[in-house]
């Protein structure tokens, strides 16, 4: 798979949210924010993450990916969080979108696969 391949996944995995879905990423982002408010590159995923959940496209995240800036243990631990947020999220567009940013977190660790 390729990283364009996991961009068009989340783009449609955004534009699918409910707003009952819109409101849980929301949630799970603010959380995300409030844990890492002083690494930046982290906060500013998160940031780009919620920006598309709002606007219901990946077409607003502007300046590059924040993921291509973290390190190795940040994106192990943002894999690992996605891992979790995927495995036992209830609603299913949620549990959707989780897995995409999943995807595209792991090209960054495992670019072309």
């Amino acid at each position: 798979m390729t990283a364009d391949h996991h961009s068009e996944y989340l783009a449609r995995a955004v534009a699918a949210l409910t707003p009952e879905g819109h409101e849980r990423v929301d949630e799970l982002l603010d959380g995300l924010a409030e844990q890492v408010q002083n690494r930046e590159w982290l906060l500013r995923f998160a940031k780009a993450r919620q920006a598309e959940a709002d606007a219901g496209s990946t077409d607003v995240t502007t300046g590059g990916e924040p993921a291509d800036m973290l390190s190795e243990p940040e994106l192990d631990a943002l894999i690992r969080g996605f891992m979790t947020i995927r495995d036992q999220e209830h609603l299913d567009d949620v549990n959707d979108w989780a897995n995409a940013v999943l995807a595209l977190l792991e090209d960054e660790v495992r670019p072309g696969i």
